[in-house]
């Protein structure tokens, strides 16, 4: 488990990051945004609600990368644009997240905060998971670095996301918690750059 220390530790480092990538990241985000509300015709940037440490829910800044057509029928349908494709494959939809690793309501790396209906319906051994804040990157996204590629192959992919891969993110984030440390952090963040 991550101790208090530890904690301290890991929230001064987010914070000393979070500061520096700041001046460099801004204009690019920026820039992402009002491209993304000229795609998508709707404000660029938005927040979504997940859940995070200790099962509360926050807040989450993100890029739009979706966006609304009409079918012949007159239905709506909600799909990503090219555009919106490009900020999913290479996270860049993200990038706003920064500002939640400086609020305080997430940590560069950690289990990914999930929508509710997920790690807030966790019980017993589980819950580890909300002892921490959830974080940017962590083992369970980059092994999931691809999920909606994984869940586009399914027939039934909720079905197929909540009783395989939510179960193994579950798992890993896990033992994430029970054998954290600051040098397996480090390891996380070189190795979500590199992919």
């Amino acid at each position: 488990m991550i101790s208090p220390k530890q904690a301290r530790v890991k929230r001064s480092f987010d914070i000393l990051l979070a500061l520096f990538l700041l001046p460099f990241l801004m204009l690019p985000i920026v820039i992402l945004i009002i491209i993304a509300s000229i795609d998508t015709k709707a404000s660029g940037w938005f927040l979504q609600e997940r859940i995070g440490q200790y099962g509360k829910p926050f807040k989450i800044f993100k890029i739009r990368s979706l966006k609304s057509g009409v079918h012949r029928l007159g239905n709506m349908d909600v799909y990503a644009s090219s555009f919106g494709s490009f900020l999913r494959t290479y996270k860049l939809d993200e990038l706003p997240q920064l500002f939640n690793v400086l609020k305080g309501d997430m940590s560069f790396v950690g289990p990914r905060p999930d929508l509710p209906g997920f790690a807030d319906v966790l019980e017993g051994e589980d819950r580890i998971i909300l002892e921490i804040k959830p974080g940017i990157t962590g083992p369970a996204t980059l092994k999931y670095r691809d999920e909606e590629l994984i869940l586009a192959k399914q027939l039934d992919p909720d079905t197929y996301n909540r009783s395989i891969i939510w179960s193994d993110k579950v798992e890993i984030n896990k033992k994430y918690i029970k054998n954290y440390s600051f040098y397996l952090d480090l390891i996380y963040l070189l190795k979500s750059i590199k992919n």
